[in-house]
């Protein structure tokens, strides 16, 4: 039986099984795990946020206790020993390569072929004398349950979405009422996803700063310096006003914004915020500029803003995988058609100064 590291900090002792000690552990979460989860939703140390892979217990476990299976991302992991408070149970974790189930079972790192071995691995069927296993609702996709109980003899039982809904899910029988098998996407729910998407945002932003010192530096009419600074100044008020339309308030307001591709969401905040980068720019920024330049400014500030938008289906349950590649098919040559003549017309702007 290949065991999970005891060094790991929520690891509290061990459990007893028919084939030796397994690590049991605590539901409770301390000041460490609560700040890595702060440091993962801003995507610091994300990918090597993990948890060993293997069997864990939590409470007192024994041969009849349920299986719980969930993805080997800690953050996900925390919720679920969280959920399992007095309660006592098996959980095993599958190698996702830290990605949360949801989207680990559309990767397909969260499937069949993982689930059956480390159920083989943990030899499971030695330690448990029932055949079932619990997974996450979300994991269904990733998952075909009749080969999992073909090849390891374990049926698999579908648990609620929701993490919090275990226990009563346990005390009715392993029964998920409608409920449970509801997925929300709720304001809070939104929210929360916004940091991560925010520092991708900006990564991608500041690589685009100094084409835009080095453009503006070579199109201003003064000293490349002094031209290529104000103008990269500048590009990062645009594109921080993009960011904020397309990663904070596109995720913030998506129920009530038209449309149903993220893209076209972004629209609307995008124009917003293009609106308020022609205010900058007419008001306090330098010499009154030219038309062209304004809306220039506008197109780059608005693919900007859809992009952005558009990033954020993945954290979403509006879409599906096929209509993300539908999207992705007529938007991102669109955005980049639209950033491109935003460029274009801003130097053409600044060169017939």
């Amino acid at each position: 039986m290949s065991l999970p590291s005891l060094n790991q900090p929520f690891v509290i002792g061990t459990s007893p099984t028919a084939l030796g000690p397994v690590p049991r552990i605590s539901c409770q979460m301390t000041r460490s795990d609560l700040w890595g989860t702060v440091k993962a939703r801003w995507g610091v140390g994300r990918m090597s946020y993990t948890v060993d892979p293997g069997l864990y217990a939590i409470g007192t476990p024994d041969s009849e206790s349920p299986v719980l299976a969930t993805s080997n991302y800690k953050m996900t992991f925390d919720v679920l020993r969280q959920s399992l408070q007095d309660i006592s149970a098996w959980i095993l974790v599958v190698d996702t390569q830290g990605i949360n189930v949801w989207c680990a079972a559309g990767k397909g790192t969260f499937g069949t072929d993982e689930l059956v071995r480390r159920i083989e691995t943990a030899r499971l069927s030695e330690i448990v004398w029932h055949r079932r296993i619990i997974l996450p609702q979300l994991a269904a996709p990733g998952v075909a349950a009749h080969e999992v109980r073909r090849r390891s003899g374990f049926r698999v039982l579908y648990g609620p979405i929701r993490a919090e809904d275990i226990r009563q899910y346990l005390a009715q029988g392993c029964q998920a009422g409608p409920e449970m098998r509801r997925k929300t996407f709720g304001l809070k729910e939104r929210i929360v996803l916004i940091p991560v998407e925010l520092v991708g945002a900006c990564k991608t932003a500041l690589l685009a700063l100094p084409l835009f010192f080095l453009l503006g530096g070579l199109a201003g009419q003064g000293s490349f310096l002094k031209e290529g600074s104000a103008t990269a100044l500048f590009a990062a008020i645009a594109l921080g006003a993009a960011i904020l339309a397309g990663a904070v308030l596109t995720p913030i307001l998506l129920p009530w914004l038209p449309g149903r591709a993220f893209s076209l969401k972004g629209v609307v905040p995008g124009l917003v915020a293009a609106g308020l980068v022609a205010f900058i720019r007419l008001s306090w920024w330098g010499p009154m500029p030219a038309m062209l330049e304004i809306v220039g400014w506008g197109l780059l500030t608005v693919a900007a803003a859809t992009y952005a938008a558009m990033n954020f289906t993945g954290a979403s349950t509006y879409t599906s995988l096929s209509g993300v590649k539908k999207e992705m098919r007529v938007a991102v040559p669109l955005q980049i058609v639209a950033a491109l003549t935003g460029v274009i017309l801003w130097a053409g702007s600044v060169m017939l100064a």
